[in-house]
């Protein structure tokens, strides 16, 4: 009985040692960005400031159809590592119609680090712009119809591969050609309401 005992016990000790070298040989040495199905699926975990207003603020009238409609600047954090590309996408999810789309851009460089205030609407060196849903290239700013104020959302995203787009595609080709390639993204957020 003794010796049945302690066979089993010799045994489940051999279980356990194996068990525990195969986790520590499977665990890789540093955390790997995963790969998310869908560009909003992946987790917060860049952060997107401006010079021009603060998260939840009030947009200044310079960047919208009101003022200069200019585009604001734009600094987000380092992306993780395995980034090869940035997008961007401006968009109001508060218009009428449903969410409607102010800015496009993609293979922006994955240094880049952020974009100056007032950029061209056909960028000069690295980068591409999309089409917006005014039918434009380049950004257009907030413009909603009078009455509550309207949400834009300013929102970035690492990508671990190049979307392969040429100039002048829509929100909805980027987000299929970005589709599983999304490692962090961030997010700012103003509003703006017209007299």
């Amino acid at each position: 009985m003794r010796t049945r005992s302690r066979l089993w016990a010799t045994l489940a000790l051999g279980l356990l040692a194996i068990a525990a070298a195969a986790c520590a040989r499977d665990e890789p040495a540093t955390p790997r960005p995963v790969t998310t199905t869908g560009p909003e699926s992946a987790a917060l975990a860049l952060t997107v400031t401006s010079s021009a207003f603060e998260e939840g603020a009030a947009i200044p009238i310079r960047f919208t159809c009101d003022g200069e409609d200019v585009s604001p600047d734009l600094s987000w954090s380092r992306p993780p590592e395995g980034t090869v590309s940035i997008a961007l996408v401006v968009d109001d999810p508060d218009a009428p119609r449903g969410v409607f789309t102010h800015w496009v851009a993609y293979e922006l460089p994955a240094i880049a680090g952020g974009m100056p205030e007032g950029v061209a609407p056909r960028p000069k060196g690295a980068g591409f712009y999309g089409k917006n849903d005014f039918g434009k290239t380049g950004y257009r700013g907030p413009c909603p119809p009078k009455g509550g104020p309207h949400t834009y959302r300013f929102t970035v995203y690492a990508l671990d591969a190049s979307p392969g787009l040429e100039p002048d595609a829509s929100k909805a080709d980027l987000f299929e050609a970005i589709d599983g390639h999304v490692i962090a993204r961030g997010r700012l957020t103003g509003e703006y309401k017209r007299q």
